[in-house]
């Protein structure tokens, strides 16, 4: 190499110039130690764009970027070339007319024999296509990786030929809550249930993918929390180009809120048609109860016509007796059918059930067998709820009677009201169930149970699992339908030997509670009688002679049993006496009775007592010829229970009079019968004969308006429901035309709660007795 800085490098051979400078592919550039351009061949020239005269002693560097120029990577490129023999990079590179290509630049050093550098061969090949093919899969590897780990509804991830897991995308995480991490390097079996993965499933499904290419399936997968859902899976075998078999592709969807909304509807298409069929049979039921009333109406008024004629044949009037007695049987069967077509007009008032269940414990005690432990839970804060209190009690009764046959063994009952929330995805599948607040009263015994099969006919009417003749299977359906009625939903829990829970659910009412009304009882009557109390609490005996003396009785009072004696030798008359059960003392409480009533032959007696087993009680049942009245009773059961003992023998007497009789001194009233049903008006016609009344019937309410402007009438007894004109709307013209008349509506359904109405009015539900008609009649001679 000279000193003047030019080089002494050149090509020594002919041929191999010309092979140099005839490539076209690759740029073939000689450099001087310092750099410098000294060789140009063709291939230079097609890819930096410059002649050979352009170039030749310039730096190579005038092709590099500025920003390569700045970092001075051309130098640090000659630097490692001298140091290690040989540089190889690629980067962007500039043509003469300043666009870019991608180059791959090999550097090699070029030394003598002895060593000294000589300069440097440099070989430059675009690139450019490669660089933008190569990037062109990188940017599709990525957007695949970046979609696949952007779907976040299926879990995508790959398997080794043996079921390892390979990579993990986004959805993989969200469904199956595991990171990449945790996951990679395991054997996908870990999702399946444990179950499933010692049969062999995931083995399977491998197996299957590998021979067919796929394998498609449904089945529950777990969870890293433990937790279970319906998986859709599909498993793709990925084979290399050679055929051979690289691993596995898996894609797996959470269908679980699939799955749980088609179970969803198909349990609504079931609770649907078993609405629809509800329905229909309540329609059906209702309007043969209404027909059925009228007929009974006919059966009874014939049957009393001839029980009146032959009252003395003591054959016929036993006869007669019975078949009253089915009528009413008949009658009750009809009000059922009623209840459960929806058809009871109903009184409700807003109560809170918690009141409601208290004032059932002694009727419910009375329905029970004392072998049933009854337990009440009442939640705190319960609300309020709107309901006909009557008919709620028949249907908790109901349930509880249930539930004792479903113990014939004994057992314990559980009464349980507490708040509830009925929500959007409870009711979508109960279709006649509107979401909301209700209160619930759940009904839970240990008895038998039930199947599903039987679950599904329970509240159908006349279905029954019980023995014929111990039940007519009306009785879930009455509660059905009044439940229904309420705006409420009502539901079985049940498995056979495990018992049964029925549930109602009340609608909530926000208005503020009543006290329950108090069932129908007769009017309380108290008497002029004398009675002597026994009884060894002074607080109870006070409270006693108190409400005797407030009913007009004269009270004596006694502190034991021989005090009671004592005044009972005195000689003054007394008509009853009340005795505790349990007191002390020497003598028994029996044992003073039976002295009394040697004393007084005509002596009443009346125990009471707070205990269920006792001197007077055993096995659960009162002894023989004993009147007990359990603590704690009312004021109107101690008045009812009284005046039932001290009117035993007189109320015997009245039975065998004629019930039909009027006073000798009593007006006949003029009536105006109008009923649809020919056969009906014919009875009821008869009876209002029999009580000496003056009649005209008819079957038409038009013929009945003509006859109401020709003649007076005191009375209108009519049908409420007939063909044209109602009950309501003849009255309303009777009452125009006269307007004293006093008014009868009669109907085989439950009275409905009638308008205000401008005249005097009564109601009679079908089928009625002579009597019931009698004293409504009676009551207008008030």
């Amino acid at each position: 190499m000279a000193g003047d800085g030019k080089s002494d490098f050149s090509i020594p051979d002919d041929w191999c110039r010309r092979w140099v400078n005839s490539v076209a592919d690759y740029a073939v550039i000689g450099l001087s130690p310092d750099g410098m351009i000294e060789t140009w061949n063709t291939g230079a020239e097609h890819i930096h764009g410059f002649r050979r005269e352009e170039v030749i002693g310039r730096s190579f560097q005038i092709f590099h970027t500025p920003e390569d120029r700045e970092k001075r990577s051309g130098d640090a490129a000659l630097e490692l070339a001298q140091r290690t023999g040989r540089s190889e990079s690629e980067g962007w590179r500039i043509r003469k007319d300043g666009s870019r290509f991608w180059a791959n630049v090999v550097i090699t050093a070029l030394r003598d024999g002895e060593g000294h550098l000589l300069g440097f061969g440099k070989i430059v090949r675009d690139m450019t296509d490669k660089k933008r093919a190569h990037e062109a899969v990188v940017e599709s590897e990525q957007r695949f990786r970046m979609l696949v780990n952007g779907v976040t509804d299926y879990a995508v991830f790959m398997l080794s030929p043996d079921g390892i897991v390979t990579n993990w995308n986004a959805g993989a995480r969200r469904i199956k809550g595991y990171s990449a991490e945790e996951i990679i390097g395991s054997h996908f079996s870990r999702f399946y249930t444990r179950e499933d993965a010692a049969s062999g499933l995931p083995q399977r499904g491998l197996s299957v993918a590998a021979a067919e290419g796929r394998f498609e399936a449904e089945g529950w997968r777990v969870r890293k929390d433990g937790r279970r859902f319906w998986a859709h899976v599909i498993i793709d075998a990925i084979r290399d180009e050679a055929g051979e078999l690289a691993g596995f592709a898996k894609i797996t969807r959470d269908i679980t809120e699939r799955m749980e909304a088609s179970r969803v509807l198909e349990q609504t298409r079931t609770a649907l048609f078993q609405a629809q069929k509800m329905e229909a049979v309540g329609k059906l039921t209702g309007g043969v109860a209404h027909d059925f009333n009228n007929v009974l109406q006919v059966l009874r008024g014939n049957l009393e016509l001839l029980d009146s004629r032959h009252r003395r044949d003591a054959w016929t009037r036993d006869r007669v007796s019975k078949a009253i007695d089915a009528v009413e049987r008949g009658s009750k069967l009809a009000s059922q059918l009623l209840a459960f077509g929806r058809q009871q007009p109903l009184q409700p008032v807003v109560v809170n059930l918690a009141a409601v269940l208290r004032g059932m414990d002694d009727l419910l005690r009375r329905a029970l067998d004392e072998t049933i432990d009854v337990e009440t839970v009442v939640a705190g804060g319960l609300w309020n709820t709107l309901v006909d209190v009557h008919q709620l009690e028949n249907v908790i009764l109901n349930l509880a009677i249930n539930a004792r046959d479903a113990m014939p063994q004994g057992g314990k009952l559980t009464m349980e009201l507490s708040n509830a929330m009925l929500d959007d995805e409870y009711v979508a599948a109960v279709p006649d169930v509107t979401a909301g607040q209700y209160v619930q009263l759940s009904v839970t015994d240990t008895g038998t149970g039930m199947p599903q099969h039987v679950i599904e006919r329970a509240f159908d009417p006349f279905f029954t699992t019980k023995p014929e003749g111990l039940g007519t299977g009306l009785g879930l359906s009455t509660a059905y339908g009044f439940v229904k009625q309420s705006g409420g939903h009502i539901k079985i829990y049940s498995e056979p030997d495990h018992g049964t829970t029925v549930k109602v659910y009340l609608p909530r009412s926000t208005n503020p509670a009543v006290e329950p009304p108090p069932r129908v009882r007769a009017a309380v009557k108290g008497g002029s009688e004398t009675i002597l109390v026994v009884e060894d609490d002074l607080k109870v005996q006070s409270t006693a002679i108190d409400t005797l003396s407030g009913l007009g009785y004269r009270v004596l009072k006694a502190d034991d049993a021989q005090q009671a004696l004592t005044v009972l030798r005195s000689g003054i008359e007394v008509h009853l006496l009340f005795s505790d059960v349990v007191m002390p003392g020497p003598v028994r409480s029996t044992e003073m009775a039976a002295q009394a009533r040697h004393l007084l032959p005509q002596l009443k007696v009346l125990f009471t007592s707070g205990y269920t087993q006792n001197a007077i009680v055993h096995g659960g049942r009162l002894d023989p010829g004993v009147q007990l009245l359990s603590k704690p009773y009312s004021r109107d059961q101690l008045a009812a229970k009284i005046r039932q003992i001290l009117d035993g023998e007189d109320a015997a007497r009245a039975q065998a009079l004629p019930a039909t009789a009027r006073p000798v001194d009593a007006e006949p009233l003029r009536i105006l019968l109008v009923d649809d049903d020919a056969n009906l008006a014919e009875a009821i016609d008869e009876q209002l004969g029999l009580l000496g009344h003056q009649r005209k019937r008819t079957t038409s309410p038009h013929e009945a308006i003509d006859w109401l402007g020709e003649a007076p009438f005191d009375v209108l007894l009519t049908d409420l429901k007939m063909p044209g004109i109602d009950g309501i709307a003849l009255a309303r013209e009777a009452a125009a035309q006269r307007p004293s008349i006093c008014v009868i509506f009669t109907s085989g359904y439950e009275m409905p709660m009638l308008p205000a109405l401008p005249f005097r009015w009564a109601a009679l539900r079908k089928p009625f007795t002579i009597e019931e008609l009698n004293a409504v009649l009676r009551g207008f001679d008030d």
